[in-house]
């Protein structure tokens, strides 16, 4: 008798840098937000299944690459008053779980590392599905978003106003747009 186990192969995916953005928001002054974004990233995604269900994730930014359009601003987010990118050049994250809700909607859980402070964060991601590209390629999208205080790690730097509220608010909106493609066999 022949006897043959048929396992399920694990796909590797890619983050396409040109189609992806990862974009924060901050409040100023407490009236306003600050926009910013990271502008040099990696990632990948290991999926067991097509469906992405308990796919592990890893994603890497590059602290430098921070711009929120002003660059003395910039150069303020690089010094140790905020990120420290020179002694802590990377931010990165490795997922604990990432679980297929209802519809596109998944909820991933991982692990976020800013400076030397490693705190675990959730974020909601809708999948926006998957095509082949005019190239052969195949590609998946996804959006994910989620909050984290920048106090948790770190990031300390603030001043009051002379109605006593903060110059920068303590928590950061995270907006992830993702496209990843598939690592050819």
């Amino acid at each position: 008798m022949n006897y043959c186990t048929v396992q399920a192969q694990t796909s590797k995916w890619n983050v396409d840098p040109m189609h992806t953005s990862v974009k924060f928001t901050v409040t100023h002054l407490v009236v306003s937000e600050v926009e910013g974004r990271f502008k040099v990233f990696n990632g990948t995604i290991d999926a067991p299944s097509a469906d992405f269900n308990n796919a592990q994730i890893n994603f890497t930014v590059d602290v430098s690459s921070i711009n929120t359009d002003q660059d003395d601003r910039d150069k303020h987010l690089k010094s140790d008053d905020f990120f420290n990118a020179e002694k802590f050049p990377k931010m990165t994250f490795v997922s604990t779980s990432f679980k297929k809700g209802k519809g596109k909607e998944y909820a991933l859980e991982g692990n976020l590392t800013i400076r030397d402070v490693t705190k675990k964060v959730k974020f909601a991601v809708t999948y926006g599905g998957t095509v082949t590209d005019p190239y052969g390629n195949i590609k998946a999208g996804f959006k994910a978003t989620g909050k984290l205080s920048r106090k948790e790690y770190g990031l300390m730097w603030n001043k009051l106003t002379e109605a006593g509220g903060a110059i920068v608010g303590d928590e950061v909106n995270m907006l992830i747009n993702l496209e990843f493609a598939k690592q050819k066999a």
